[in-house]
């Protein structure tokens, strides 16, 4: 825009120096050849305000093309380091909650061992106890069986007598039944 309002200015001061040349070129010429001249004048005027026109157009739109290219490749780099930033920012939030989540982890681990620990020597006392309930009951059924033999001995031994006492007297009234 300021290149433009510099050539403007060089124009219209050229264009002052040329007015007081063609006012005496006109002088000179008949009224046909001025309104001709004149015309192409105005004809020439209006094709340099044209070109002129656009070329600003041009210069315009060059620029904007250029702004817009400038645009994007800034947009690119400002979306480039705000992902670098938004990863750093998570990378760090990811990190305390890892480390978070290993402090948890740890304390759960410590507190299940505490548990097994704690299951491993219940069951040591539970399987000393069984030792001890299956001793004591090995005892009783030894003397159980100890006490049962004893008494089928006892019994067997009666019933020995009994039979023998039977036999006895049976010999005897055989006897006496013979003998009669």
């Amino acid at each position: 825009v300021v290149g433009a309002l510099k050539i403007k200015w060089k124009y219209d001061r050229i264009m002052a120096v040329a007015d007081k040349k063609l006012a005496k070129k006109l002088a000179k010429m008949s009224e046909e050849d001025r309104t001709a001249f004149l015309e192409q004048m105005r004809l020439d005027e209006e094709e340099k305000q044209k070109k002129k026109e656009e070329m600003l157009s041009k210069f315009l739109k060059d620029k904007l093309a250029k702004e817009e290219k400038s645009t994007k490749l800034n947009l690119i780099k400002l979306q480039n380091q705000w992902r670098v930033i938004m990863r750093k920012t998570r990378m760090t939030e990811l990190q305390k909650d890892v480390q978070v989540l290993s402090q948890t982890f740890e304390r759960t681990v410590d507190r299940k061992d505490a548990i097994i620990s704690s299951l491993a020597s219940d069951l040591e006392e539970a399987e000393e106890q069984y030792q001890v309930a299956l001793h004591s009951h090995v005892e009783n059924i030894d003397t159980l069986i100890d006490f049962e033999s004893k008494r089928v001995q006892d019994l067997e031994d009666v019933y020995k007598k009994e039979l023998e006492t039977l036999r006895q007297e049976f010999d005897k009234e055989r006897l006496e039944c013979v003998q009669h």
